[in-house]
């Protein structure tokens, strides 16, 4: 019964008229509106009148090289991989980038973003790319034409700034995290603004973690170039520790020199081992050589130990023999210890063998 509801609301979606003004959206109970005096007038106004839970819509121009942004089962290929239920919790959120992504439902440009209204307030802020379906549940769906990305950066920015500190962060407000994804697909350049403020020393420590994922996942040059000044200046070693994921993230080729650079160089012990750890998750020869690195070089034992921690990520038929190398040769016990460790639970044949020579003496 669930399939052929999905596939119905897959037939439905693919089947409304694929307009410029509008999304693919089925199950709602469509309005479109003009948003001639400004966009944050008209979403207000709707706020104010609104006397059920629904939702608002509009559309902008996506950042290049985002990445497809919609919602899956697990099985992009499936029936349920066709759009996004947003009033329900079906289905699980991606965004994919590259090669590797799910394929597209059509070609597409901007960036859908979505704002959930109920009891006079925005309780929820979602981005999808402009080919997802979405599915409305039944609610009323304004979608509002003309747009302008500047004004969707300032609605969006005055909805993080309001939730993302003191009474409504500790109520567990969100919205405000999925405004500042939207942000970040955002192509004008208010948006780089916005997540510079985001991320800028004095801002809300949750707040800046979010501005640093979106700005590694989703903005390419531009934003690997932000996190790398963040991980060279930023005086707090905790946020520089946060840095190196989104970093980890980005497809850029300079975002693994930077790892290298952050685990060889970075003055904080726990920085270094976090810059390890994602290094050994990209793989690759040159990550090899920095964890290798690392274990000969590095002053600080617990270092050594997340280095010996980041070869047993690796491919095994590059990491196992390394670990064996590190346990027979390694000066520090500790460092032996943990190799030693790590090849126990490789189970790979190679560990035992050595385990054999050690203990047996063959």
């Amino acid at each position: 019964m669930r399939t052929a509801r999905l596939a119905l609301f897959c037939l439905l979606a693919g089947a409304l008229p694929a307009l410029a003004a509008q999304p693919r959206v089925a199950n709602a109970r469509l309005q479109e509106r003009l948003a001639a005096q400004g966009l944050a007038r008209e979403v207000q106004s709707i706020v104010a009148a609104e006397r059920e839970a629904a939702w608002i819509g509009y559309a902008v121009p996506a950042i290049p090289g985002a990445g497809h942004t919609c919602c899956s089962d697990g099985d992009w290929r499936g029936p349920s991989s066709c759009g996004c239920h947003l009033e329900d919790s079906r289905g699980s959120f991606n965004t994919e980038q590259g090669d590797s992504g799910p394929v597209k439902l059509e070609g597409g440009n901007r960036v859908l973003v979505l704002l959930r209204v109920e009891n006079g307030r925005i309780g929820k802020v979602r981005a999808f790319s402009e080919d997802c379906p979405l599915d409305a549940g039944g609610r009323p769906f304004y979608w509002l034409t003309g747009a302008r990305p500047d004004d969707s950066v300032s609605l969006l920015a005055s909805l993080v700034s309001g939730q993302a500190a003191g009474d409504a962060a500790e109520r567990g407000d969100r919205a405000w995290h999925g405004a500042v994804m939207a942000i970040a697909f955002h192509a004008d350049q208010a948006a780089s603004r916005a997540l510079d403020r985001f991320i800028a020393p004095g801002q809300p420590a949750p707040l800046r973690k979010q501005a640093a994922f979106w700005l590694g996942s989703a903005r390419g040059r531009e934003g690997l170039e932000v996190l790398r000044r963040l991980v060279r200046e930023d005086p707090d070693p905790s946020f520089r520790k946060e840095v190196v994921f989104p970093i980890s993230l980005s497809h850029e080729r300079e975002a693994i020199e930077t790892l290298i650079q952050v685990a060889h160089d970075d003055k904080s012990a726990e920085v270094r081992g976090q810059a390890l750890f994602w290094l050994a998750q990209k793989a690759g020869r040159q990550t090899a050589a920095a964890i290798g690195d690392a274990i000969a070089n590095d002053p600080d034992t617990e270092v050594k130990k997340h280095a010996v921690f980041a070869l047993s990520q690796l491919p095994k038929d590059e990491g196992v023999p390394k670990l064996i190398e590190v346990a027979r040769t390694n000066r520090n016990p500790a460092v032996r210890k943990q190799a030693i460790f790590w090849l126990g639970q490789s189970k790979d044949p190679r560990a035992l063998a050595f385990f054999q020579e050690v203990l047996l003496g063959r």
